[in-house]
């Protein structure tokens, strides 16, 4: 609603809002929220209130001016140095890809030197609740944030109600006097920049951060080395994090031993114990959604996803049958927002193996004949531009593409990936991450991490020269940016600390384009059948908006696999393929569609629905 009355009346908002940034005031009457009582999925038992998770109702109009204090507090999280480099998740530039492709990059820097590499996973306990308002209002005061912010923050934290709604509770408002609101846009870079002083510099070690769950990597030369400096890391964290109130949820607490997909040794089992309890390494665990293994297999990860895309097809397959249901754009739509995600969550940072390739594959045809109501015997290539879905390889390495291209095309001073790029890449910037975390090598053996960016190492010649997780990835966005000098920033936002670049917006834009094209030459480079003449697109066909019966008959009729006489047929290839309706000409699908006077009256009742 409020993006509308902004459209009518631009000047509404920005007169509500601006004299309450200016004066650092956060009104009283959007202060009170609703929290809603939801089950925690997957308890033993439920009846402990850790069991549940609360979340906050607010009111939308406060939400908006939330949004705008968060937007301007992470463009002085840069210059003012709130958060940790290491610290994804609620600052622009650092998502989910960034902190895994991190994390793998250094365990990979490690194992090339021979170390044995650990990495203990934890959870922060109570998270956004246990955020004290003085401590936070102090750190902001200190590093220089702008007064009027830190001002509005104080007002905004404070004398706060809430009321708690689940089946039998008292309609009655009670004061909340710590935490952060969980559901506000600007908590989570609240409680980023509460936690950024646990991010300690340890030698041959690495912290990473995404809100509340932590990584603390170790690297020596034996696991026995690691388990004394995870246990010394985690005792030294839970010092730093004794002032502040914040704690670790111990029984989430999760180990994993690294590995080389070459290595022969046996795996090691030695446990760590933290404050009494022994967490022995997992062959496999979960972190961010994603699947580890101890060699960076993601055949796990991709075999879980492919199993919630099928369990999503089942539920939303019932909205369209066969005869009736929503049209085929809307379940075009379906599949790009819906079930593309679930089942290619990942594939921005690890390639999926072949062997899980085929049966996902195999399901996005199952999702193109949702679609478009095509036969089984349609040829592949016809149906996947009938559904406008790429085959599943070519979007996976379109989406790559672009994941590739942000790593290059965002600053290194804001995204940890882009810090660790060879220093070869032309970014905007030559900042680089320090050397203890990059690992430079020199010697002969490892002349992987020297390789120049935009090469492409010839592993026939010697299978020692490869490319390291990043490096490879951005490799992905050579394409789009071979004949580029010097790659601007792709992202305005995460440069609000740089002078005016009007051709930053060009420049953006074409890569953009540049990437699509390329996507629409890979889906090409197979052609389909000869008798199939249209082009592949992304776009939605204009007859898709009709009803899923009438649409499903003209995709079976343009894929050359429907009910008309002149398409082929297995029993009778020899039948006759004159129009049975007018007898004029051969049944084809444009004699149908365009010319057939017996369907003429259809044609214009049609044409009136698209």
């Amino acid at each position: 609603m409020w993006k509308s009355v902004h459209r009518l009346n631009p000047s509404l908002l920005p007169s509500l809002l601006d004299p309450l940034l200016a004066h650092g005031f956060h009104p009283p009457s959007l202060k009170k929220a609703l929290s809603i009582v939801l089950d925690k999925p997957g308890k033993p038992s439920y009846n402990s209130p850790s069991s549940f998770r609360v979340i906050v109702l607010l009111r939308t109009l406060s939400k908006i001016l939330e949004r705008v204090v968060a937007s301007r507090l992470s463009a002085q999280a840069t210059t003012c140095s709130l958060t940790h480099p290491l610290q994804c998740r609620s600052l622009p530039g650092r998502s989910t890809a960034y902190a895994t492709l991190v994390l793998q990059y250094n365990v990979e820097s490690f194992h090339h030197l021979r170390y044995k590499v650990s990495t203990l996973f934890l959870d922060v306990k109570g998270g956004f609740d246990n955020v004290e308002s003085p401590s936070l209002l102090s750190l902001l005061r200190k590093r220089g944030v702008s007064p009027y912010l830190v001002q509005w923050v104080s007002s905004f934290l404070r004398d706060r109600t809430c009321r708690l709604t689940f089946q039998g509770s008292p309609c009655l408002f009670a004061p909340v006097s710590v935490g952060v609101p969980q559901g506000s846009p600007i908590s989570p870079l609240l409680f980023v920049i509460y936690v950024s002083s646990l991010h300690l510099e340890v030698p041959r070690s690495l912290i990473i951060s995404y809100i509340d769950d932590f990584t603390v990597t170790v690297a020596s030369h034996s696991y026995r080395t690691n388990v004394r400096l995870l246990q010394k890391s985690f005792s030294a964290l839970k010092r730093k994090a004794s002032p502040t109130n914040i704690s670790f949820s111990i029984p989430k607490t999760e180990l994993i031993y690294w590995r080389t997909t070459t290595s022969n040794e046996l795996p090691c089992s030695l446990p760590v114990q933290i404050e009494g309890q022994l967490f022995y390494p997992q062959s496999r665990l979960k972190w961010l959604g994603l699947i580890f293994t101890p060699s960076f297999n993601p055949r796990s990860h991709f075999s879980r996803r492919y199993t919630l895309a099928n369990a999503a097809l089942a539920t939303i397959r019932r909205l369209s049958p066969l005869r009736m249901g929503l049209p085929p754009y809307l379940c075009l739509s379906l599949a790009c927002s819906l079930l593309a995600p679930i089942l290619l969550y990942g594939s921005a940072v690890w390639n999926p193996p072949l062997s899980i390739m085929n049966p996902m594959s195999v399901f996005w045809h199952r999702v193109c004949r949702w679609i478009t109501n095509c036969f089984s015997s349609t040829n592949l290539m016809c149906l996947h531009r009938e559904a406008c879905l790429p085959p599943l390889p070519v979007l996976i390495r379109h989406q790559r593409r672009l994941t590739g291209l942000r790593v290059i095309c965002s600053p290194p001073e804001v995204n940890p990936a882009s810090a660790r790029l060879p220093k070869s890449v032309p970014t905007f910037s030559p900042h680089r991450a320090p050397l203890l975390a990059r690992v430079k090598i020199t010697s002969q053996l490892y002349l992987f991490f020297n390789l120049d960016w935009g090469t492409s190492p010839d592993k026939a010649k010697n299978p020692r020269y490869h490319h390291n997780a990043i490096t490879a990835l951005a490799n992905t966005a050579v394409p789009l940016v071979h004949n580029v000098s010097t790659l601007l920033p792709i992202s305005l936002h995460l440069t609000d600390y740089l002078p005016p670049m009007p051709g930053v917006v060009p420049s953006c834009a074409r890569l953009k384009l540049r990437a699509k094209q390329l996507l629409l030459s890979d889906w090409s480079a197979t052609p389909p059948p000869p008798y199939y003449p249209y082009p592949p697109s992304t776009r939605p066909h204009p007859f898709m908006s009709l009803g899923k019966f009438v649409a499903g008959r003209i995709h079976q009729m343009r894929s050359g696999k429907g009910y008309l006489t002149a398409h082929p047929s297995w029993d009778n290839p020899d039948a006759d393929k004159t129009c049975p309706l007018c007898s004029e000409a051969s049944q084809t699908f444009e004699h149908t569609i365009l010319s057939c006077p017996s369907t003429a009256y259809q044609r214009s009742r049609l044409l009136q629905g698209m």
